[in-house]
């Protein structure tokens, strides 16, 4: 349980410092940003595996970087049932996709 609240926060932190760093990516302040890393876990839980099993095949050949943008389509799908965050393009989707899972997985290994 620890743990699982744990890595919210540390993903919570991360959406926060994302949409600070690119100007492309608007969020209310970091309330928005715990309700974000929420939304996006559970999107993630119930539809990523599904679409990652989905895509195998392109997840393959791609050596993994499909992953990034099934990422970014998860995070485009919380983008569209939060109100208060908001990203301009799939382009920067793509890319906050990106940062978001380099550093999350980083801070997840080093805190966790």
């Amino acid at each position: 349980m620890f743990d699982a609240l744990l890595n919210l926060l540390i993903l919570a932190v991360v959406i926060f410092a994302v949409a600070r760093f690119i100007p492309a990516i608007h969020i209310k302040g970091f309330g928005t940003a715990i309700l974000v890393a929420i939304v996006y876990s559970l999107i993630n839980f119930f539809f990523g595996r599904l679409l990652y099993f989905i895509t195998y095949p392109l997840i393959f050949i791609t050596f993994g970087l499909f992953k990034i943008v099934i990422n970014a389509v998860l995070l485009w799908v919380t983008d569209k049932l939060i109100p208060d965050f908001e990203i301009k393009g799939f382009g920067w989707t793509l890319a906050a996709a990106f940062l978001i899972a380099a550093a999350d997985t980083l801070l997840g290994r080093i805190l966790g």
